[in-house]
């Protein structure tokens, strides 16, 4: 019987090759772009879920400062963690780990050298909290001492090729040698601890000690370190907390702000330390969509066999006349359904495969199609089986429920003949595509504002470098920059200015509440570095660049006003151990995200800490200005990489995520209102099909082209145009949630839902008038020969 089927349903398919080509082409693309995004929202999930302790192992963050300055730092101080493992029984181990920063530039192998090498310092735990797989070498003792390294494979292979890396010397600046004790697998994409080099942190401990003279082991100042605990199963976080607190009080008694939040590593990529989302969001809309985009696949499905239904009415009814009975109907119709799906399913792999590498591309993801990966199958297959179950129940139910001598003799049921569960889900559809379009003209809207944005300072056509050992002879160096061509301005700071990485809480000032913390971002600078970036003074003035300038601050607006200073100009601060007096207060200016509110920010005057060179050029001559920039480097550092950055670049990559989504925010709305408009053709085509008489007949009495077009048009239109009204409010509330991450934001506009509305109108009406005036020029005598 079910071989009987099975060809029976083959033969209706292929006798209806439009309108299964329809139904197999909506649910392909369905299929694989819903598998896609779900890949991606899969790999979203699953960072640093697949250690075996991942359930046990926290990230230390902490809260900082108080009142309005009060913050979340994500890294901590470097002894806090052995600390915690010595004093407190239910911490089973500790992982410190911090970027080797600019430790480390350049790494020789015999005749081979690279920079910009992603290098850590890590305790040995790191190998035995954290589940990398160790290729060589023991994860028990990974470093023979402090000048030992774990690298990578593709590191190994890049320094090494075929040749076995262990014991093998990498030199580090031309004078730290590193031996190689262990090869790491390359780090999987899903994770937040990658990196091409592990060195001891043994190792960056004497570094400080001896180049700096601080004993980072025991300060509980500099807070650059993640750290990472091991607990036991069971362990109160908020009794932890409080332990942790404690033993900071006991080292550093003023640090009344310092309250600590474990968070469970599996977490990290997703929520920040206080519970707040920070990612999670996205994965949610994006997992929306994919679902959405499933359901306009299943709905195309429905609405194409529930509006055929009419015409396998009679052969319903002969089965039932000839025996049989409703269960083998709805059979026959579940295993048609069932055959398209197959037939769709394996298109959608294969689509999914070719669409693989342009979708990493726009999503900044890695990701492959393992068919070998059960996980993989479960997913596919249960989003495959849902669609199926939620396409073919209803139609199989109205197919095999029609009365037969009802039906031959020509009256249909009312549950058929009556079109408004079709027209409902036409309208979900065209919902779903408005909402996404309005979606992404905001998103749009929201990532131009952020680019067109004043900043508070001129960063076009600047780029910057480190200057390592060219810093001694800054301003030799700038002197004949300046002659050459295309070298506007130079200045030297020890940030950069998109980006002020470094944070305190050492401030004081004259009326400042007691045991508070205030949080600042201090940055040290050149005299002409406002003047560089066009930056605007309120009050006050600029540093001159003379020797007192050492004990001169200016600040900006935010720390002011949050501070409570009235009247700054001249009035006593003190940053670090640094005594002096506020000479200026800037306007406020962007130096992070735009999610984020500006905050408190200090120039402090220290050339001698800015090693970060900085030029503005022209259009016009920036590449002849970059050459004379590298030739200056090499002549003071000599094999060490000259690595440069424009600023537009680092403004770039600070809102790479938010241009990622939006490109395939961009793409998934198309993909919707394309997999909806082929839903709407196959309607418009079986329309067109059911009143080839009627439209025969108003021709012979005089209809015009036009009227037969707006006859077939009209219907479809309606439905369009109650989809826009319903989208509106759906898109404008998910739309301002979704802004409510960003600090600075666009106003929501009725432009916007306006646009969203005409271009799902005018696409509608190109689908539908193309059939309908197929449907209009046809040649009445051909639709009326048999009357």
């Amino acid at each position: 019987m079910i071989r009987n089927h099975l060809k029976t349903a083959w033969r209706n398919i292929w006798k209806s090759r439009f309108f299964s080509a329809l139904n197999i082409g909506g649910l392909t693309i369905s299929l694989a772009v819903g598998m896609l995004i779900l890949a991606w929202v899969q790999d979203e999930l699953s960072y640093d879920r697949f250690h075996d302790k991942a359930a046990d192992t926290y990230k230390l963050d902490l809260w900082g400062g108080t009142g309005s300055s009060r913050q979340i730092w994500e890294a901590t101080v470097a002894p806090i963690g052995p600390m915690a493992k010595d004093q407190l029984p239910e911490v089973v181990d500790q992982v410190r780990v911090t970027s080797a920063g600019s430790t480390f530039s350049l790494f020789e192998y015999q005749d081979k050298a690279f920079g910009n090498e992603n290098v850590v310092f890590a305790d040995p735990s790191f190998f035995t909290v954290f589940d990398f797989p160790l290729l060589y070498g023991d994860k028990n003792r990974p470093f023979a001492d402090d000048q030992s390294v774990v690298i990578t494979a593709s590191t190994a292979k890049k320094y090494f090729g075929n040749e076995d890396p262990l014991g093998k010397v990498i030199v580090a600046d031309s004078k730290t040698p590193l031996t190689v004790s262990g090869v790491l697998a390359d780090f999987p994409s899903n994770t937040s601890l990658g990196c091409d080099m592990i060195v001891p942190i043994d190792y960056h401990f004497r570094h400080e000690l001896t180049q700096n003279h601080v004993d980072l082991t025991t300060n509980f100042t500099y807070f650059n370190y993640d750290t990472y605990l091991l607990l036991e199963p069971g362990t109160s976080l908020t009794a932890l907390s409080k332990k942790l607190y404690d033993i900071h009080i006991s080292q550093k008694p003023d640090d009344t702000d310092a309250d600590y939040l474990p968070q469970p590593i599996a977490e990290t990529h997703l929520y920040r330390a206080d519970g707040t989302e920070n990612g999670m969001g996205t994965v949610r809309i994006f997992t929306a969509i994919a679902i959405l985009i499933l359901i306009i696949g299943c709905i195309n499905y429905v609405n194409l066999s529930t509006a055929r239904s009419m015409l396998r009415a009679q052969e319903v009814s002969i089965r039932k006349v000839i025996g049989a009975n409703k269960r083998n109907l709805f059979l026959q119709f579940f295993i048609e359904t069932a055959l398209v799906f197959i037939v769709s399913a394996a298109l959608a792999i294969v689509l999914m495969q070719g669409l693989m590498p342009a979708f990493n591309d726009l999503s900044g993801k890695d990701l492959r199609i393992d068919f070998s990966d059960d996980h993989f199958w479960l997913v596919f297959g249960s989003s495959t089986l849902v669609t199926l179950l939620l396409s073919s129940i209803y139609p199989s139910i109205l197919l095999s429920s029609f009365a037969p001598i009802a039906t031959m003799k020509g009256k249909i049921s009312s549950a058929t003949s009556n079109v408004l569960f079709r027209k409902a889900l036409v309208i979900i559809q065209f919902v779903i595509s408005i909402t996404l379009i309005t979606g992404t003209i905001l998103i749009t809207q929201q990532l131009d504002y952020m680019r067109k944005k004043n900043l508070g300072y001129d960063k076009e056509q600047v780029f910057g470098f480190w200057m390592r050992d060219m810093a001694s002879h800054y301003d030799a160096v700038k002197t004949e920059l300046l002659r050459q061509p295309g070298v506007e301005e130079i200045t030297r700071s020890l940030g950069n200015i998109l980006w002020l990485g470094q944070i305190t809480g050492s401030a004081e000032w004259d009326g400042k509440e007691p045991g508070s913390t205030f949080i600042l971002r201090p940055v040290a600078v050149d005299h002409d570095f406002l003047s560089f970036y066009r930056m605007s003074l309120v009050a006050g003035k600029n540093f001159t660049g003379s020797p007192s300038d050492s004990t001169h601050f200016i600040l900006n607006e935010t720390a002011i006003k949050e501070a409570g200073i009235e009247d700054p100009i001249g009035k006593r601060f003190r940053v670090w151990d640094t005594e002096g007096t506020i000479i200026g207060v800037v306007k406020d200016f962007h130096f992070a995200s735009m999610k984020q509110e500006i905050s408190p920010a200090i120039f402090v005057y220290a050339p001698d800490r800015a090693n970060l060179m900085q030029v503005r050029t022209t259009a016009d001559n920036a590449t002849q200005a970059i050459k004379a920039a590298e030739i200056a480097f090499k002549k003071y550092n000599g094999k060490y990489p000259f690595d440069f950055n424009f600023m537009d670049e680092t403004f770039n990559y600070l809102y790479a995520g938010e241009i990622q989504q939006a490109s395939l925010f961009n793409y998934f709305s198309l993909i919707a209102i394309l997999i909806s408009c082929l839903g709407l053709l196959g309607l418009t085509t079986f329309t067109a099909y059911l009143r080839t008489k009627e439209i025969g007949i108003r021709k012979v009495l005089g209809a015009s082209m036009a009227s037969i077009v707006r006859l077939l048009s009209a219907d479809f239109l309606k439905l369009v145009l109650i989809a826009v009204m319903i989208s509106a409010p759906i898109a404008w509330w998910l739309m301002n949630r979704w802004l409510q991450d960003f600090a600075y934001r666009i106003d929501t506009e009725w432009w916007m839902f306006a646009v969203a509305g005409l271009a799902a109108v005018a696409i509608a009406l190109l689908t539908v008038s193309w059939q309908a005036i197929r449907a209009a020029v046809a040649n009445p005598v051909d639709s009326l020969r048999d009357e």
